[in-house]
């Protein structure tokens, strides 16, 4: 090459280098500088599959960006336009683009708290995640009855019934179901499994049977001191072999109940009908706090068999059907 060629090659090199250092501190200065020096907050939602391209134009449509063309550039050099997250995001126009663009592809979501009161059923759960729009009942639903799904979990049942620990959590809107049931079952593990190892032993009763009796306690009183004489109650009755009669199992098993219990209802069978059943039914009927759950393995050292409503929410027990008629005597309306 003639050093005419060699000096032209040189000064081409020089300048394209000086192109690239040049856009480079441009970007930098731009990445790295809040897009406003005023605060201001916007949520931006990111759908499943939604392109790099339409998140720009959202971002910039809410008033975030002011030059959609350096940003896309950032992302495309950084190789960070194929990595967006889908998720609900809350965004401060003191935020640099670099940190828009982090919290975008990390998963940042917005969260948002969701509490599941002790005695909740699967369908209550999913009402409770619908309204707060974390995702819909049907999907829940659908995922939470899957037996594949529950057996893949270690639950020896066709439902997640009973497994998902009532709590105060904290979701990102548009969430998958599964990681719903993965991280409310693993609350229950959490919380209960170190009393299990430690207690367990003190019954005869499975890990399944355990958390199905708790959810009927659960669902039977509302009052904290009396779940271990329930508990007991029930546990003597199933050691003489008696019927549980507990009317929450009964209601469980009754499709698109109106809140009115009969004698029909009563005398109809289904497998959670304990009027009509011997034992524990096939499953939890509701999500028991852990109160309930140690209640099973630590019950009150009573021979109860009986039990009514005082109507106040307490009961009364008794030892004796004799005992127990007097009791629905003075407490029930005759009817």
């Amino acid at each position: 090459m003639s050093k005419k060629g060699s000096l032209l090659a040189c000064l081409v090199i020089l300048a394209v280098v000086g192109v690239v250092l040049g856009l480079y501190a441009v970007l930098n200065q731009y990445g790295n500088a809040p897009l406003s020096d005023t605060q201001k907050h916007m949520t931006i939602a990111v759908r499943p599959g939604q392109s790099f391209s339409d998140t720009v134009k959202e971002l910039t449509g809410s008033g975030l960006l002011h030059d959609s063309r350096k940003f896309t550039l950032i992302a495309r050099i950084k190789g960070l336009d194929t990595k967006i997250q889908a998720g609900e995001y809350r965004f401060s126009s003191l935020m640099t683009p670099n940190e828009v663009l982090n919290t975008l592809t990390r998963g940042e979501t917005l969260l948002h708290s969701v509490t599941i009161p002790e005695g909740y059923n699967l369908f209550q759960i999913a009402e409770i995640l619908e309204k707060k729009g974390i995702l819909s009942s049907k999907q829940f639903l659908e995922a939470a009855s899957d037996p594949e799904r529950v057996r893949s979990a270690g639950i020896s049942a066709d439902l997640f019934e009973g497994y998902l620990f009532p709590d105060t959590y904290r979701f990102p809107k548009g969430i998958e179901a599964d990681r719903v049931l993965e991280i409310m079952r693993d609350r229950l593990h959490q919380v209960f499994m170190p009393i299990w190892r430690k207690k367990g032993d003190l019954t005869t009763l499975s890990f399944h049977e355990v958390v199905t009796l708790a959810s009927i306690i659960e669902k039977e009183t509302g009052e904290p001191s009396e779940r271990a004489l329930i508990a007991a109650v029930f546990l003597n009755r199933l050691k003489r072999g008696m019927r549980l009669e507990s009317d929450p199992t009964v209601i469980y098993g009754i499709m698109d109940f109106d809140g009115n219990l009969t004698r029909k209802d009563l005398a109809t069978y289904t497998p959670y009908n304990t009027y009509r059943i011997k034992g524990l039914p096939p499953g939890p009927i509701s999500s028991p706090g852990i109160d309930s759950l140690k209640s099973v393995l630590m019950p009150a050292d009573e021979s109860y068999l009986y039990f009514v409503s005082r109507n106040d929410g307490t009961h009364q027990f008794s030892r004796t059907i004799e005992e127990h008629n007097k009791a629905v005597r003075t407490y029930q309306k005759k009817g």
